[in-house]
């Protein structure tokens, strides 16, 4: 498992909340826990782009900031979901402005996205 060799950087709260959301999936794994979809097989399906593995590193990650519970039942086979915390809660109203900031701007986001992707790396 990857170990940091120095110390983020935590000096503001933008430094907080990236340091707690960096991270491909942890905005959407958090939105559909928000909806209802609890167990790790239905998030793979709702992000089928992410590995497993990498799911499970940054569902851990959510776990380790607290801002998801991981609930294990003892049945054969083991039957795991997933919840947010009260934390976790008070992150649904910023992960929804910023997807209404999305809608309310996906044409000129697409295209400004889409120009970059044909352009190449220059």
């Amino acid at each position: 498992m990857y170990e940091r060799k120095f110390l983020p950087n935590l000096n503001c709260g933008l430094d907080l909340v990236g340091e707690v959301l960096y991270g491909k999936w942890k905005v959407r794994l958090l939105w559909f826990i928000h909806e209802g979809n609890k167990r790790p097989s239905e998030l793979q399906r709702k992000i089928p782009d992410a590995t497993r593995r990498v799911l499970n590193i940054q569902l851990k990650e959510l776990e380790d900031h607290e801002l998801i519970t991981k609930k294990i039942y003892p049945v054969v086979p083991p039957k795991v979901e997933y919840s947010l915390t009260e934390f976790g809660q008070t992150l649904i109203p910023v992960i929804s402005a910023l997807g209404d900031w999305g809608d309310k701007n996906e044409a000129h986001l697409r295209s400004v996205i889409l120009k970059h992707l044909t352009s190449g790396s220059e």
